[in-house]
């Protein structure tokens, strides 16, 4: 792996603070006696190395009646030879594309500190070119259509319109009504599944929504295959949480556009993305980063399974276009401050592990400060450090929020809790009530606070980074002072953030500090850490609505630190 100039650098943003408004100053210009943002704060950018992936177009795109069917549509054909080409997004916040390129080229959407949340290709709409058009989503909920995108993307783009945060799943099965456009279904938190019809309009893409159903929560990876059966109409491939796969063939009534499922098989629990690889063909990628691929049968029966690329090559691919999981952004660092009060960072590389990013501020910087380390509170996905100093005052990326912030004892930013999708901030008080600040969306200001409720001074740590529930909204973990661990799922209603929690278990109380790095493999879903008074590191990770795998040690020397988040 190597480190790359990125259009947004990865920043942690060490010296930069995090605040918020208690409710008190919102923000505004810094008064002569606040302390400055630490002018020597690093920006530490992540790395990544393409994979070089040698198409095998030769017996497994679209096969079955697929391959032959003349309706059969490419949804992300870049290059034009007739194959699907994979984009994603990278570690280090930026896309890339599997289509072949030049040594000095790269895929590109100019979308400058906005990161792609979600990547949906919907093939050609009718644009200029016989090019495709790509969906993508962003944090905060706005969809945008970017037409005739090839190899290199694309500078063509337009706000098909906002609220979309509202879906924890959107893809595209293909053409459900075999009118030669490819569709969208989007799945909501609590498991609607609405079709949107393609219009041919590129300012107005797509039609009106049509429920299809309840229950699709079920799945925790929906993925589109294409016209599996030949019949010109899209099929759709459901896995469950207990690794079960499911196909649904396509019927062509718009009303109830996909029969009962029928059972694939077990097993597809191992992957931690499923994706469409092309037409008639799925993509399974290992928390190793090993992608396997497997050629669908016209009855949606898959063959076995043929490795692609190299072990470990799809490592560091956070969001396949396409990809079945719920996507997972704002947050997957861990920062540590050393007893000098210097902050490291490490960051995850989707495969569970951990990767040193060295220091993120300079030597004693955080010596006299409090820090946490958050989601992000704006459009890039980097997480942010919430800083308060001595006198009160808190900051976030160098914005200064506002004065009074000594009251509370603990802030945590775990996401968006309000449901409009913008991260927020959760501050605890001396006397144990929590209140609630809505983030703008920028980072440099908050809504007043909204009070959560008492008793949460029976906590010794609150955290939180993500989606532990798998229904796409943010959630929050409490550790009592005798080690019970519990979640308070999100409610993404900002007057009641949580519904009623959830005990996982006992215990927790072993580890010194217990921290939310995020989604540490790339699967959706959050994950926690837990450092021992030894100086191990563990993981859990998040594998069934509101449980956790086994610990897993996957590190040492952990013990230099006085704080972790």
């Amino acid at each position: 792996m190597r480190f790359r100039n990125s259009k947004r650098a990865g920043r942690i943003a060490a010296c930069t603070a995090l605040a918020l408004s208690a409710g008190m100053i919102l923000a505004g210009p810094a008064s002569a006696d606040e302390p400055k943002p630490t002018p020597a704060a690093k920006q530490v950018e992540r790395s990544f190395t393409p994979p070089k992936l040698t198409h095998p177009k030769q017996g497994t795109a679209r096969a079955g009646a697929a391959a032959a069917n003349a309706s059969s549509l490419p949804l992300s054909d870049l290059d034009g030879d007739g194959f699907d080409d994979l984009i994603y997004r990278a570690v280090d916040g930026e896309l890339y594309t599997t289509a072949p390129l030049a040594e000095d080229e790269a895929f590109d959407l100019y979308r400058f500190e906005d990161v792609a949340k979600e990547i949906i290709p919907i093939g050609n709409q009718g644009g200029d070119t016989a090019e495709p058009e790509v969906l993508i989503l962003s944090e905060n909920g706005t969809l945008k259509l970017y037409t005739d995108v090839g190899p290199t993307g694309t500078p063509y783009e337009s706000t098909v319109g906002s609220g979309w945060q509202v879906y924890n799943k959107i893809v595209s099965p293909g053409d459900v009504n075999a009118d030669g456009r490819a569709d969208v279904v989007a799945r909501t938190k609590d498991g609607q599944l609405y079709l949107y019809l393609a219009t041919g309009d590129l300012n107005r893409p797509l039609g009106g929504r049509i429920s299809v159903g309840s229950g699709w929560h079920v799945y925790d990876q929906l993925v589109g295959a294409g016209d599996v059966t030949g019949d010109g109409r899209a099929d759709l491939y459901g896995r469950d949480t207990a690794g079960n796969l499911y196909f649904y063939s396509g019927t062509g009534n718009t009303a109830v556009p996909f029969a009962g499922r029928k059972l694939i098989g077990g097993g597809w629990g191992a992957y931690n993305q499923i994706t469409n690889f092309n037409e008639g063909t799925l993509l399974g990628r290992t928390n190793a980063g090993t992608a396997y691929i497997y050629s669908a049968g016209t009855n949606g029966t898959l063959s076995a399974r043929e490795q692609i690329g190299d072990p470990g090559d799809f490592a560091g691919i956070v969001q396949f276009s396409g990809g079945g999981s719920n996507p997972s952004t704002g947050k997957d660092t861990l920062v540590g401050r050393t007893g000098a009060g210097t902050l490291k960072g490490y960051f995850a590389d989707t495969t569970g592990n951990l990767l040193s990013m060295g220091d993120v501020s300079d030597p004693g910087e955080y010596a006299d400060t409090s820090f946490t380390n958050t989601s992000s509170f704006n459009s890039d996905s980097y997480s942010d450090i919430a800083e308060v100093w001595s006198n009160g005052s808190l900051w976030i990326d160098y914005s200064p929020i506002g004065s009074g912030w000594g009251v509370y004892n603990a802030l945590v930013g775990p996401g968006d809790l309000s449901g409009d999708g913008k991260a927020d901030l959760l501050a605890r008080d001396r006397s144990g009530v929590l209140y609630l600040y809505r983030g703008n969306g920028k980072g440099d200001a908050f809504a007043s606070r909204i009070r959560v409720g008492g008793g949460w001074g029976g906590f010794n740590k609150l955290l939180g980074a993500g989606d532990y529930t798998g229904d796409g909204r943010a959630d929050l973990l409490a550790r009592t002072t005798g080690g019970e661990l519990f979640l308070y799922p999100g409610s993404g209603n900002a007057t009641t953030p949580f519904k009623t929690r959830i005990s996982v278990g006992l215990g927790w109380n072993t580890y010194k500090h217990l921290a939310a790095p995020g989604d540490l493999n790339a699967d959706g879903k959050a994950d926690i850490l837990g450092v021992t008074t030894a100086g191990d590191l563990y993981r859990y990770l998040n594998t069934t609505p509101g449980k956790f795998s086994g610990r897993y040690k996957i590190g040492h020397g952990y013990g230099i630190y006085n704080s972790m988040s």
